[in-house]
């Protein structure tokens, strides 16, 4: 009751801070900083269950946790829970420059002080000297409302070098701090960790309760990201069951963008089988909604037989697709595929002709498709979609005092692109911060072992290979 009581007077005077926030506290100098941080925290933990109307409000109270942050003197922060406050305010996307003035003005213990210097390294972009000075400090030996945040940005800062520690460490955060903004952020990164590490159970078990309680949080793109590159490492032990039985919890929207970016990157990949099945659940749909006139799920389900012995019928489809629907870096990819499916099916030339080109490699060149010929890095560049894999959780770097107003929310999370189908197969208009990745997989081609070349059918097929190699270097896939 008292909390509610608290974020009723801070949205109170939210309209009051709309011109300025020193006007707001002129109206109300009793509200503490341990008060304005909380209902921060009660506005965030709201925009992790999906209140995207709520997100005006915290950049709102971030700038006035700022303003009230600047003004309070050595007398505020003799009560611990306004320096907890401060601490927490910096691990929720506050302005370091803020932080580290306050701290000074600070008399409290050395811990205290030093968990501070540690998050102003995080939040200017010094990450070696954060986990220098946060490694030793245990988040369980803190109070619960600070030590979950230390347990997320230890565990972000620990994901690359110690990633079982990392995990520990957001299971902690996890454990302090259930149902908030803090454990969505725990879940998503843990997801991007169990992938890396090819702990599919863990995966599989994360990315569950992660549909299960945020899947409408504003970060779930980032999500889709870590879940989608997880299904294609882990293919060989993740079932295609529990991956149906994942999908199943969202939305039907959600779910066919989902199969429809599996179905994407497992026909980069050569994994047919994989391809197969993620099409054919996108062209399926629910409750009888089939998506077969999606021209992304015809262009995807085309791609896992585009070398098969049904080639004309693919052809055929490949043919009906309107470009118009596509992005433009899936016309691309269209065009690839359709001049794989023209290898496959062209005669093959004659021994002599195979020697002449032979002898004058630039006639050979000059016959190729425009696809193979041409730099991947030069198509579409800006149309690509996002590289899937990364983990982007590393917090910008304060470039002046101005308190940051809109700065993303739990330990400097960036903004996200809402999970829509728009974001299948084109990139976000703007880029967040530089993102912290973990190791990206590379991509696996299909082997073109045991092929001989001299074989005519065998040549084609070989051929064929090399584009669908080209396919995935359009797509800006990770360097073999």
């Amino acid at each position: 009751m008292r909390g509610r009581t608290v974020i009723g007077r801070a949205v109170g005077l939210l309209l009051l801070a709309a011109g300025s926030p020193g006007a707001a506290f002129a109206q109300d100098d009793g509200l503490q900083p341990y008060q304005l941080v909380r209902s921060l925290q009660l506005i965030q933990d709201r925009i992790a269950g999906g209140d995207h109307a709520a997100l005006p409000m915290q950049a709102k109270l971030l700038e006035m946790a700022d303003a009230r942050l600047r003004a309070a003197d050595a007398g505020d922060f003799k009560d611990p829970k306004n320096f907890r406050a401060l601490l927490v305010y910096g691990m929720s996307g506050g302005n370091p420059v803020t932080v580290e003035a306050a701290a000074s003005r600070a008399t409290t213990d050395p811990q205290s002080l030093a968990i501070a210097k540690g998050i102003v390294a995080y939040l200017n972009g010094r990450p070696a000297a954060a986990i220098e000075i946060l490694k030793p400090i245990d988040p369980m030996s803190v109070p619960p409302d600070l030590g979950a945040f230390l347990a997320l940005v230890k565990g972000s800062l620990l994901a690359t070098d110690e990633p079982l520690t990392a995990l520990a460490l957001l299971d902690e955060a996890r454990l302090l701090s259930p149902g908030t903004l803090v454990e969505e952020a725990a879940l998503r990164r843990s997801v991007g960790i169990a992938a890396a590490q090819g702990d599919a159970a863990r995966f599989a078990l994360a990315s569950t309760q992660y549909v299960a309680g945020y899947l409408y949080s504003p970060y779930a793109s980032q999500f889709a990201d870590s879940f989608v590159s997880g299904v294609i490492a882990l293919h060989m032990s993740i079932s295609q069951d529990k991956m149906a039985d994942i999908t199943s919890m969202m939305d039907a929207e959600r779910e066919k963008v989902i199969y429809l970016r599996i179905a994407r990157r497992a026909a980069i990949d050569g994994l047919t089988d994989l391809s197969a099945f993620a099409s054919a659940r996108a062209e399926q749909g629910r409750n009888g909604n089939g998506n077969q006139d999606d021209p992304r799920a015809v262009l995807y389900s085309s791609l896992s037989t585009v070398t098969s012995a049904t080639i004309d019928d693919v052809r055929v489809r490949l043919g009906k697709i309107d470009r118009g629907k596509l992005s433009e870096s899936d016309r691309a990819l269209l065009d690839a595929a359709q001049a794989v499916a023209g290898e496959v099916v062209a005669p093959v030339p004659a021994a002599a002709k195979d020697e002449t080109e032979a002898a004058d490699p630039a006639k050979s060149d000059a016959a190729k498709p425009a696809a193979e010929t041409d730099p991947a890095g030069e198509v579409d560049a800006d149309a690509l979609p996002p590289v899937e894999g990364a983990v982007s959780e590393q917090p910008a770097v304060a470039a002046s005092p101005k308190p940051a107003a809109d700065a993303p929310a739990a330990a400097s999370m960036p903004p996200a692109t809402p999970m829509t189908a728009q974001s299948t197969a084109e990139a976000p208009a703007s880029a967040p911060a530089p993102p912290e990745t973990l190791p990206v997989l590379p991509t696996s081609a299909p082997a073109a072992s045991g092929l001989d070349t001299h074989d005519p059918t065998d040549a084609a097929m070989l051929n064929a290979r090399r584009q669908l190699d080209q396919i995935d270097q359009l797509l800006g896939a990770a360097p073999k």
